[in-house]
């Protein structure tokens, strides 16, 4: 039987929406333009005060709008838009804030996510292998989750100590629902990214349908990103130490096996330098054009790219995002790579301070306004300047999004391109 999914969209003091066709709530039918404020840790809305309000479709085509909703958080091209979405809408209060929440059945909401996450005028190869990849893992993340809450462990996704602050970034920071709706989860824009092009998302999806990644029994937490940079990363190397058998190193070309190994400085070093073919490699904007929208095009060197900084703006910049005084930095010294040149560990050394950080996220936060394209790079220093060049756009673990849309240009099927990037797995339908 098909799962539902909940979806955290919003989180304001006052939520303003629409409601496109009828809806029940409190016994009662709704429509039409409505707001609902914070009171008293409450929900104010029509004049009384609830702890969660559910508003339920009453047909198969009512949909709900809300405004103003912010997407491409922390990101270079963060804005707000109003946004349309399916199925229910669950209002709750968490964190002296509303929380919106759409609830969904997985296959429309994976018609959403396959619209927002690449541009629907991709080869129906790639959709299809993407349909696959984002079902296996919303629906590993919720097992995922229900293991953790089971066992009532306290989850940590960091460590700290004197020397070394260590974070990577989960989705487990979502306990009231199952994901959320930006890059942090699965990018999620509701039916307001449909185009003339849907037909053939939801082709891909009803030709997939129920169809998951499986290694030992299990269902892949199948990551994705926009460009490796030419070698996949493994998830040790970004979230906590878990190693799986279906996230190691390989080379993104025909010859999957041909690695140096990017551990080693030097040889990180060469390959950054270098622009060695890959499938990811590519200029080609009829391809870009399949996996990034409008705002992502924003972007356009990725497989290689280069940002610098003075030292005055460096030290201003990651005592911004750090919360760290560190003074002025003198160095950026790598201190451990993973297995596609992605810096783990990254010390930094300020005339106040000291520290080694990690992991790849945290790294190319407190380096950027948004976030750096990756933490594969290597760093050069003249006179007062610190020169940050690097590879790939994004984690680089799993499949590579840019070099999956090269694959299915080539004529590659959807299975042959997920088994280039998930190692040894399997095709299961799970319904």
């Amino acid at each position: 039987m098909e799962p539902k999914v909940s979806v955290g969209i919003l989180w304001n003091e006052k939520i303003s929406f629409a409601l496109n066709t009828n809806y029940l709530c409190q016994g009662e039918i709704v429509s039409s333009e409505n707001s609902a404020q914070l009171k008293d840790n409450q929900i104010l809305w029509n004049g009384l005060l609830y702890k969660e309000l559910l508003f339920e479709p009453q047909n198969d085509d009512a949909s709900f709008t809300l405004k103003d909703v912010v997407i491409g958080i922390n990101f270079h091209w963060e804005r707000k838009e109003d946004q349309q979405f399916q199925g229910a809408l669950k209002l709750i209060v968490e964190n002296d804030m509303i929380t919106a929440i759409n609830l969904i059945k997985v296959e429309d909401y994976l018609t959403s996510v396959i619209s927002s996450e690449m541009s629907a005028t991709a080869s129906l190869e790639l959709l299809k292998a993407h349909a696959v990849i984002s079902r296996s893992w919303l629906l590993a993340q919720i097992e995922k989750n229900k293991e953790i809450v089971a066992k009532n462990e306290n989850y940590s996704t960091f460590t700290e100590t004197e020397n070394e602050i260590i974070r990577w970034y989960d989705r487990e920071d979502h306990t009231n629902y199952d994901v959320c709706a930006d890059d942090h989860c699965q990018r999620y824009q509701g039916i307001t990214r449909a185009s003339t092009n849907i037909g053939i998302v939801k082709q891909a999806i009803a030709e997939t349908r129920g169809q998951v990644l499986m290694s030992e029994s299990k269902i892949c937490d199948a990551r994705f990103s926009k460009c490796c940079g030419g070698v996949f990363e493994e998830f040790q190397n970004c979230w906590e130490d878990t190693k799986f058998s279906y996230l190691v190193k390989r080379r993104d070309n025909e010859s999957p096996l041909d690695i140096p190994d990017l551990t080693q400085e030097n040889e990180s070093v060469k390959w950054i330098q270098t622009n060695p073919p890959a499938y990811c490699n590519t200029q080609d904007k009829k391809i870009l054009g399949q996996v990034l929208n409008n705002y992502d095009q924003e972007t356009v060197n990725f497989y290689r790219w280069q940002v610098s900084y003075s030292q005055e703006e460096l030290s201003e910049l990651v005592r911004k995002r750090s919360g760290i005084d560190f003074g002025i930095i003198e160095e950026l010294i790598p201190i451990q790579r993973g297995t596609s040149g992605r810096l783990v560990k990254l010390k930094i050394i300020g005339s106040k301070k000291t520290l080694i950080i990690g992991k790849e996220l945290e790294i190319r936060r407190i380096l950027s306004t948004s976030h750096l394209y990756s933490s594969a790079f290597i760093v050069n220093r003249k006179d007062r300047t610190f020169i940050l060049s690097g590879a790939g756009w994004g984690h680089g673990v799993g499949l590579c999004q840019i070099g999956a849309a090269v694959m299915g240009e080539k004529g590659y099927k959807y299975d042959k391109i997920l088994l280039h990037y998930y190692i040894d797995a399997t095709i299961n339908e799970l319904y």
